[in-house]
């Protein structure tokens, strides 16, 4: 057991630190080459931060695991707003910025009702995987349309992502966006390897420890940078760094097992896994349309988001 467990520690480690040096590298490639900020931003730092999320599910599905990467998926969703919004806005109250309540919010609404939807009938299609990877690309020609117009600019998320990403020369941006990705490549396996490992050991299904182990480490970095944002005066940021990171959960991340190992889901899962994300969803909608005269998450309601999660995975446990 103690084996797995340190793989599995590695293989977190790795996995956040590759996924950082690929985007950083692939970014200056990009902006050397001449690309604009707006196209890097939608694209490069877009999927780039989900690609820990990614590769896992590649990784999961192509090594006959489907349901890890789908608790992934789910499960990071469930933890991205439960336990990092919620522990950040008791940290610091979190306002909604206005492109976040006219447009990332609805779409991430509009994701999340289409994922259960597709997973009514209890499966997990090619056909699934299809149309939710049209669902992103929608969203991006949506997004570069949006802000070829002079008067908008690269929201506040990416611009602050791309901010803070080291100067290089191309030669040093080619050379760590390939270490960054073969690293990437290899702590993605060792993660799966050793999740499946704790799984054996503890009798319990794939489905469970995506819902929880990984989709909690793989929620770790999006934590650090949200409670940072919040720390530095940024706290706007927060909360369309998580939607952003919600909606490609869904829509890139739940379409690779679909593409590349079609699975079966539990009629439980459907309901207790998919419910809680649908429902952790909608309160943070009600938040920001609905509570307050204010579009803020305070500290109260960050506390309920927490409690919310932490129900939730004591739920997981008693029923594992």
């Amino acid at each position: 057991m103690w084996v797995p467990l340190l793989l599995l520690i590695f293989g977190f480690i790795a996995l956040v630190w590759s996924a950082d040096r690929f985007l950083s590298g692939a970014a200056a490639c990009a902006l050397n080459l001449g690309i604009s900020k707006m196209l890097i931003g939608l694209t490069v730092v877009s999927v780039g931060t989900s690609a820990p999320e990614i590769m896992v599910a590649v990784f999961a599905s192509l090594d006959d695991k489907p349901l890890l990467a789908v608790g992934n998926a789910i499960g990071s969703n469930i933890a991205n707003i439960g336990l990092v919004l919620g522990i950040t806005a008791i940290v610091a109250p979190l306002p909604f910025s206005k492109s976040v309540r006219q447009t990332e919010l609805p779409w991430l609404i509009g994701a999340t009702l289409l994922a259960i939807v597709l997973l009514f009938d209890r499966e997990l299609s090619v056909m699934d995987g299809c149309i939710l990877l049209l669902g992103l690309a929608a969203i991006l020609w949506r997004l570069v349309k949006t802000q070829r117009n002079p008067s908008h600019e690269v929201s506040t998320a990416l611009q602050d992502e791309l901010n803070e990403l080291p100067t290089m020369t191309t030669t040093q941006g080619v050379a760590w966006a390939v270490v960054g990705l073969i690293v990437l490549l290899i702590s993605a396996q060792v993660l799966v390897y050793a999740a499946t490992s704790i799984a054996r050991e503890l009798g319990v299904s794939d489905m469970i420890i995506g819902l929880t182990i990984i989709a909690v480490g793989t929620s770790l970095p999006e934590l650090a940078a949200t409670i940072g944002s919040a720390l530095k005066g940024h706290p706007d940021i927060a909360i369309g760094n998580i939607v952003g990171s919600n909606i490609l959960n869904i829509l890139a991340v739940l379409a690779v097992p679909g593409l590349l190992a079609p699975t079966q889901i539990d009629t439980v899962a459907l309901w207790r896994d998919c419910g809680m994300m649908l429902a952790l969803t909608l309160m943070l909608a009600l938040f920001a349309y609905g509570v307050n005269s204010r579009a803020v998450i305070t500290r109260f309601e960050g506390a309920v988001m927490l409690l919310a999660w932490i129900g939730y995975n004591v739920l997981l446990v008693q029923q594992s």
